[in-house]
């Protein structure tokens, strides 16, 4: 037990030292390069933090078929809901409402999908080249879409160079992938200790693990005002994880889950459109609509534990 609790503590600080660094380098970069933070926060910041999720589906496919089933769901249900929800706490969040309705209809549409296929239990692998090539549809659509623009926080410029910003960038991508399986890992064996069901770990304990780089990022992004990083962080991350990561589950670890998943695939794409809604309505997310989103969260895991 006291491994398991140092290995969730160690996580947790690495976590904390390197996502506010991230930010910052995502930023610069959005701006020096002339991208929106949009762009940059769905596919570079998104995408990248959800490597843990591709990590542990597909090769955690390979042993539970269920596991990688409930971290894609449950990644996708914290997402949006726990993530979203603890970076309104600590500043409001607001966006160009063209390009959050834009954006959120495509991870809706992405988040749909998946559950669409998976609605029968499994995943196979045309399924799962369909999510590929919609993947691929999404990129190139986000690159579209770009503004050009970037409204980064003056406070962010100054000097800098962009060999030191990519490189800052990767060694603190790298470190919060080392923290959040190394925080996983660890609340995996307390589960696993506590007597908690697989089923329950797929889709709370793992699914949380793997999405704390998001709730990392996503909250120092919210501290240093950068909306749209955070907004493109979930988004891309939900986008991944539906269409990338569903895609390699279907290629490389088709199968068909033994525990029920309609209930779940129903909060997930309705959580989807409950965020979704939230970000294109009204000028901001308020602390108010935060509390609420964590709510929900809180339900989602009563739900589960019932």
């Amino acid at each position: 037990m006291s491994t398991a609790i140092l290995f969730v503590g160690v996580g947790l600080v690495l976590l904390t030292l390197a996502a506010d660094r991230f930010v910052i380098a995502a930023a610069r970069l959005a701006k020096e390069w002339g991208m929106s933070q949009i762009l940059i926060g769905a596919v570079v910041v998104g995408m990248g933090t959800s490597a843990p999720e591709f990590i542990v589906s597909v090769v955690g496919g390979g042993k539970s078929f269920d596991l990688a089933f409930g971290n894609i769901a449950g990644s996708n249900i914290a997402n949006l809901s726990l993530v979203l929800g603890a970076s309104v706490i600590v500043s409001a969040i607001a966006g160009q409402r063209t390009i959050l309705r834009r954006e959120g209809v495509l991870m809706l549409m992405a988040v749909a999908l998946f559950g669409a296929f998976m609605w029968d239990g499994g995943l196979t692998r045309l399924e799962g080249a369909i999510l590929a090539g919609a993947a691929a549809v999404s990129g190139y659509l986000l690159a579209r879409w770009s503004t050009g623009e970037s409204d980064v926080d003056e406070t962010l410029e100054g000097d800098f160079r962009i060999p030191t910003e990519l490189l800052a960038g990767a060694v603190t991508l790298v470190i919060m992938l080392v923290g959040a399986q190394l925080l996983a890992s660890g609340a995996l064996d307390i589960a696993g200790i506590l007597g908690v069901s697989e089923g329950f770990i797929g889709l709370t304990v793992v699914a949380i693990g793997t999405s704390l780089p998001e709730l990392a990022t996503a909250i120092a992004a919210a501290r240093r005002r950068q909306n749209d990083l955070v907004i493109g962080n979930l988004l891309g991350s939900n986008l991944f994880n539906s269409l990338v990561v569903g895609a390699g589950v279907g290629l490389i670890r088709p199968g068909i889950a033994d525990d029920p998943v309609r209930g779940t695939i129903i909060v997930m794409i309705g959580i989807a459109a409950l965020a979704g809604t939230l970000l294109s309505t009204g000028d901001r997310l308020v602390r108010s609509e935060g509390v609420a989103l964590l709510a929900a969260y809180a339900g989602y895991l009563t739900w589960l534990a019932v």
